[in-house]
């Protein structure tokens, strides 16, 4: 472990001067990845209103068109590892950009709804895809030294394309005339909406053609002069090439190849730590966090916003996620995952509990009264806000840190199905649970929130500053 501990110090010392601005591209554009599942996950807030008009559905078709992207989702995400392994990460993402790119297309041009449900499929497995091979392929390439920095590049590049295609969406309502179904470029404008992802999508493809294979994969298939010259490439001409090598081989002989029979155990078919990491998945997707991202402009408006501010709100929500995320990644290792994951339970328990107060007054005038209205804005900013800078990083620190190594690999995919599971329950329940009962859809939500605190207190364990290794 020494003499590892002192090889790594001279690439951390000696090779970032000349190399990091060019790691620092390789991150940045396999992070585009990122920036597409932001922006493919909420962009169709800007047009929920819109399709319901169109095709004149009610809310229970409508939400499973708008859900459906998650099943693509999972599928994605349980496929992409297996694939990067036998094709490789470069040659994955640039199918996932055809992915983005064919679901942008046809979801501005549907016939069916139907029809535009298929390409929302489409989408989702490009999402999946992205959401594994960008923090793998960044893990792999980025020098040791820089491998924390570098790998937040993909949580802030989803928060970030969240940001953008709310504000896209509220840009085209704008040149539209406030009109979500106004002419704008021979299409309605939640169209072309829809359709401007293309262009993100072109440029990720582009992007992929820029950058180099993974080292890992390439010693992998046997290609080690290339190996080796992408490693001089990232972390420096002084590097020691055939230790790296070794380091990898040996790392990847070390890899515990974990199945889902090793989670079996314990009195309820799972090991309780199994289970932990499900309430953590679960937890974090039944506070709601995604009615916010989905139906966000839905929502103000059925209580009497104009369409074009309830866009302008989205996106300033929007803004908040990237706020909270930003201090999420500065105090996730100073002051613990359990700490901030108790922070944010509390703080949005506040704002959803608010916000359901607020939405339990009838509309006057097909409006909120400007008090409740007022609340309900400022509480839903906050609700975001603490989640971002609590459990929508921590749930993943934790999930990658938590699980022993034998069966980390197995554990961490059943947590994040029942993540994609539980996202597609909230997604395609709520708009009929709106039409229900708003406020107590927001007191459903504000239970879970605060469930959530005695759930960390009792269950979870700290994470911070233990080795992988400690995990039991």
């Amino acid at each position: 472990m020494t003499s590892t501990t002192r090889t790594q110090q001279p690439r951390a010392g000696t090779a970032h001067p000349d190399h990091l601005g060019h790691v620092v591209f390789i991150a940045a554009a396999a992070a585009m990845g990122g920036f597409l599942f932001g922006y493919d996950s909420s962009v169709i807030n800007g047009a929920v209103e819109a399709v319901r008009d169109r095709y004149d559905v009610g809310s229970a078709a409508l939400a499973q068109v708008i859900a459906v992207a998650l099943i693509g989702c999972a599928v994605g995400a349980a496929t992409a590892g297996r694939m990067a392994d036998r094709i490789g990460r470069i040659r994955c993402m640039q199918i996932a950009a055809v992915l983005f790119t064919v679901s942008a297309v046809g979801s501005a041009l549907p016939f069916a709804l139907w029809d535009l449900a298929l390409w929302r499929v489409v989408g989702g497995f490009a999402i999946g895809m992205a959401s594994v091979i960008g923090p793998a392929y960044i893990a792999e390439v980025a020098p040791p030294a820089y491998r924390g920095r570098l790998g937040s590049f993909q949580q802030a590049a989803i928060v970030v394309g969240i940001a953008v295609s709310q504000l896209v969406n509220w840009g085209l309502l704008n040149a539209a005339g406030g009109d979500q179904r106004g002419s704008l470029m021979g299409l309605e404008a939640w169209q072309v909406m829809l359709g401007v992802m293309v262009v993100p999508a072109a440029l990720y493809g582009l992007l992929s053609f820029a950058i180099p294979e993974s080292p890992r994969f390439l010693v992998s298939v046997g290609k080690y002069d290339r190996a080796r010259g992408i490693l001089t490439e990232v972390e420096g001409e002084d590097v020691d090439l055939d230790a790296r090598i070794a380091e990898i081989e040996l790392a990847m002989r070390r890899e515990d190849r974990s199945t889902f029979r090793d989670l079996l155990g314990g009195s309820f078919f799972f090991k309780p730590i199994v289970w932990i990491g499900i309430g953590l998945s679960v937890f974090q997707q039944f506070v709601g966090i995604n009615v916010a991202f989905y139906y966000s402009s839905t929502l103000w408006q059925s209580v009497g916003v104009d369409p074009t501010d309830s866009f302008f709100y989205s996106f300033t929500t929007s803004i908040i996620n990237i706020v909270g995320t930003v201090i999420a990644m500065i105090f996730v290792d100073r002051v613990g995952r359990k700490p901030l994951a108790l922070i944010g339970s509390v703080g949005m328990a506040v704002g959803l509990g608010l916000e359901a107060w607020a939405f339990s007054y009838d509309l006057v005038d097909g409006k909120l009264p400007a008090a409740q209205g007022w609340t309900a804005l400022i509480a839903a900013h906050v609700f975001v806000l603490f989640f971002a800078l609590s459990w929508g990083v921590v749930v993943w620190v934790f999930l990658g840190e938590m699980f022993p190594n034998k069966i980390r690999a197995a554990a961490l995919g059943v947590a994040a199905s029942a993540q994609w599971l539980a996202n597609w329950a909230v997604t395609a329940s709520f708009p009929s649970l709106a039409d229900w009962n708003l406020s107590a859809t927001y007191m459903i939500y504000t239970a879970f929130a605060a469930l959530s605190v005695p759930f960390v207190l009792e269950f979870v364990k700290e994470t911070k500053g233990k080795a992988l290794e400690e995990m039991g």
